[in-house]
């Protein structure tokens, strides 16, 4: 092989669209761009949503809803998970539960929920508890402690 010889690969090189090179090239005189008008022009800029000057859509339908900057975002954990993650007599926080992989991250604080079933006695430390988590973790011998 030498190095005249050498071609990109099948597909890989497109030929440039010459756009305004006379009538022969089939894109000459308008240049695609129909005649005179905003989208004619140089330097054509519209904004997306753009629709000529008439009320745009996202101003004519109403607002709905707010975003409350006091609400708590809790990280939520079943019980089955800790079933399986954690040994008989273990401390159960926030630490544990991330280092465990059971929780990416933290946000306000961690919420035991009751889904699934836990035998362990085991010693959680959380910022909330569902009311059937909290009933199942002491059924168990084990304790939630609100931190």
């Amino acid at each position: 092989m030498k190095l005249h010889e050498l071609s990109p690969a099948p597909g890989s090189v497109k030929e440039i669209k010459r756009i305004g090179r006379g009538a022969g090239s089939g894109q000459g005189k308008t240049a695609g761009k129909g005649h005179k008008g905003q989208k004619a022009r140089a330097g054509r800029g519209m904004r997306v949503g753009f629709e000529g000057g008439q009320m745009p859509l996202q101003r004519r339908i109403p607002k709905r809803g707010f975003n409350n900057i006091f609400a708590k975002t809790y990280a939520q954990v079943n019980l089955g998970a800790l079933e399986e993650a954690f040994e008989a007599g273990a401390v159960v926080d926030t630490e544990a539960l991330v280092s465990s992989g059971l929780v990416k991250k933290a946000y306000d604080g961690i919420k035991v929920l009751g889904y699934g079933e836990i035998t362990k006695k085991l010693t959680v430390k959380a910022k909330a508890f569902s009311a059937s988590a909290k009933q199942k973790i002491e059924a168990a011998g084990g304790k939630a402690e609100v931190i």
